[in-house]
């Protein structure tokens, strides 16, 4: 038979209720417990992030700039004439002569200008012997009739000097003297009308001599220029290089039965030995730059050595163009339009705090980086102050000491976490 415990029911009651104390006790205390917990950070495996270190000593402030290798001197061959293109002698690539010739034209109207002018120029010229010929036999007539009245002057002063001499001598009379005199007085005027009007011959014969030569020298001005125009219907290099291009580009070039007019740009000539660098430099990056700095091109075969040459004024799709005068043998390979990688000297720094250049850093900007701890498991955010800027690398100003640990690759995908696992 059931013996009943005494007590039994009453200690269950007491335990329920401890149990339940207990538990309203441990729920608000949990609840702040879990509160004071910190976030779980987010595990970022190393191998994906980009460390460095920072350093304290000199550091080489420079700017990066894609270019290309572009001829100093290019020489741009117009067409001086209308003309159709007959035939093509060389093609791009080739070297040439100054005498070298490229394309040859023709022009039917300007050949036969210049033969018209040539036989011009000779009409001019016989003219001009026929007048000169004509103008002498005129002086010689005004030479023989001034001769002829110089004649009858001295025979009349000579019979005037002997009336003269009679009258005084009672053998003639006054009225023979007068005449005499008379008639001398006259061609001694006449004499001087006549040398006068030879000289004015002289004068006028040279005069229309020179109006004749200038018509000459006109015609054959004309006939030179035209002559030299049929001339350079063979179109020649003018100078020693490389043929870069027939026509104003690649895309327009210049064919065989094609009809240019007189400005057309028929050949690009260059001196591939003599080259220099354009480069494109950010426009936030170029203003520190100054002609003559110090610069490096990188033609992936060889790296160059020049300084800037010239600085673009204008900005051009957020770039500034710099021109890098090479100095030095050319590596092998180095051609016109060879895309190149140049970076600019702009000055040495002999002892600052510096670091690898993050990927959002500015020239004296502010940013959030991770520094990674002593262990080399976590990693912490914390605001850096940066200076001046270079191509790798960067200043720090505030924010970090020599020897921390930062990353410098894009984090971007942690910003709401100011702290990192490294696994």
């Amino acid at each position: 038979m059931d013996v009943p415990r005494i007590g039994a029911r009453r200690n269950k009651i007491i335990r329920r209720t401890i149990a339940a104390v207990i538990l309203v006790c441990a729920i608000p205390l949990i609840t702040w417990g879990l509160s004071r917990l910190k976030p779980a950070a987010p595990t970022v495996e190393l191998a994906t992030v980009w460390p460095d270190t920072v350093k304290r000593g000199p550091m080489i402030r420079q700017v990066r700039g894609l270019g290309t290798l572009v001829p100093e001197d290019v020489l741009w061959i117009p067409a001086d004439s209308d003309g159709r293109v007959e035939r093509i002698y060389v093609r791009p690539g080739a070297q040439v002569k100054p005498d070298t010739i490229l394309i040859e034209l023709s022009n039917p109207d300007l050949e036969l200008s210049a033969n018209d002018l040539e036989w011009q120029v000779k009409a001019a010229e016989a003219a001009y012997t026929d007048l000169r010929v004509r103008l002498e036999s005129q002086k010689l007539d005004q030479q023989a009739n001034t001769a002829r009245v110089q004649s009858e002057y001295v025979q009349a002063k000579l019979k005037a000097d002997l009336e003269e001499q009679l009258r005084k001598e009672g053998l003639t009379s006054e009225l023979n003297q007068k005449l005499t005199r008379a008639t001398a007085d006259e061609l001694a005027n006449r004499h001087e009308l006549e040398k006068k009007r030879l000289e004015i011959s002289s004068e006028s014969i040279e005069a229309q001599l020179a109006a004749q030569r200038v018509q000459i020298q006109k015609l054959r001005a004309q006939y030179e220029l035209k002559k030299t125009q049929v001339v350079q219907l063979k179109v020649r290099a003018g100078t020693a290089g490389v043929l870069q291009q027939l026509g104003i580009d690649q895309t327009h070039p210049i064919e065989v039965g094609q009809r240019v007019t007189p400005g057309t740009i028929l050949a690009k000539i260059a001196q591939p030995w003599k080259l220099k660098a354009e480069l494109k430099i950010p426009e936030t990056q170029a203003k520190d730059i100054l002609i003559g700095q110090l610069a490096e091109i990188d033609t992936r075969n060889g790296i160059i050595r020049g300084r800037a040459s010239r600085i673009d004024p204008a900005v051009q799709n957020g770039t500034v163009t710099v021109d890098v005068r090479l100095e030095g043998e050319l590596p092998a390979g180095a051609r016109p339009d060879l895309s190149v990688d140049g970076t600019i000297e702009l000055e040495r720094l002999n002892d600052v705090i510096y670091v690898g250049r993050p990927v959002f850093g500015q020239q004296n900007s502010t940013v959030s980086l991770f520094r990674i701890d002593s262990s080399g498991k976590e990693a912490q955010r914390v605001q850096v102050k940066f200076g001046r800027t270079s191509v790798n690398t960067i200043e720090v100003l505030e924010g970090l000491r020599v020897g921390d640990r930062v990353i410098l690759s894009d984090m971007s995908d942690w910003d709401a976490h100011n702290r990192i696992q490294l696994n």
